[in-house]
């Protein structure tokens, strides 16, 4: 289980949000598969999404993050509900990189891509979810959601996203941080949230040794720093059989008596957690039916 932590400074002139979420982060590298490269750029989206997920005030809502570049992982796409709770994939999975040889570090930056697409989109229920997006940064995702919320919620922000993967390929810390200052933040207090980021130990490492206290602590450092709410989040799927009957259904009847003319039972699977659904071909007759 991972925990979303929100803290504010003195006089609620800034907030912050921070993640800890090895064991989500976790969960998807063994869904999917993920090496090493691959389980740091979705762990980093994932986490990401938690972030901006558990800010949305609407019970049901959600939010979808992609990454559209045009590195070998394909994409990264990155769901979350707005407790926190997130789901998400690659398109390339068994992407596999050397790691970058002037820090020794995972190169997502690469495997993600420089030219391209950051896109969030905010579903709270109405006709159409809110969407935007922003050009890619520099693909290592951190950087680039910092620059989309700057961008879109016209606050200053900062971001900082971090996996670090075991020498056995298991995630052994992952988590973050958003920052945003409020409207009415004094000029010297970027100065000094800027100094407390850059002067910060590694966020990994904190995260593993010390726990998301210790980021707050960190970025907040002499700003009298005020934790005022926890929450626990973790990797979760919504599929259900029902919900792929329906998308099914969807298709139409010409596509769907298309599928079941060859008579075979028709599998479908589900890109977030792996799970395979079964349907028999009377099933799908019954859907051509309705």
């Amino acid at each position: 289980m991972g925990e979303i932590l929100r803290a504010v400074c003195r006089d609620d002139t800034a907030k912050l949000s921070v993640i800890c979420a090895p064991d989500a982060v976790e969960r998807a590298r063994q869904i999917h598969c993920l090496r090493p490269v691959g389980t740091a750029a979705l762990g980093r989206a994932l986490c990401g999404a938690a972030l901006m997920g558990e800010m949305l005030k609407e019970e049901n809502a959600t939010l979808t993050l992609r990454l559209r570049g045009d590195g070998p992982i394909g994409g990264v796409v990155a769901v979350s509900d707005s407790r926190g709770n997130v789901r998400g994939y690659v398109g390339n999975p068994g992407l596999d990189l050397p790691i970058r040889e002037r820090d020794g570090k995972l190169d997502v930056g690469r495997a993600v891509g420089r030219s391209g697409l950051l896109t969030v989109s905010r579903d709270l229920g109405l006709r159409e979810p809110y969407t935007g997006s922003t050009a890619l940064r520099s693909g290592e995702i951190g950087e680039d959601l910092a620059a989309y919320l700057t961008e879109s919620d016209q606050l200053g922000s900062a971001c900082g996203l971090g996996v670090l993967v075991d020498t056995d390929e298991s995630v052994k810390a992952a988590g973050g941080f958003i920052v945003q200052l409020m409207p009415f933040a004094p000029e010297e207090l970027t100065t000094r949230l800027e100094e407390n980021i850059l002067m910060m130990d590694q966020l990994t490492t904190i995260l593993a040794e010390d726990g998301p206290e210790e980021v707050v602590a960190q970025v907040f450092r002499g700003l009298e720093p005020r934790i005022v709410a926890r929450s626990p989040m973790e990797y979760r799927c919504g599929c259900s059989e029902e919900r792929v009957r329906q998308a099914l259904g969807s298709l139409g009847s010409e596509d769907l008596a298309e599928i079941r003319r060859d008579g075979r039972d028709v599998e479908v699977r589900c890109e977030f957690c792996g799970r395979i659904y079964t349907f028999a071909p009377e099933e799908l007759e019954n859907l051509i039916q309705t």
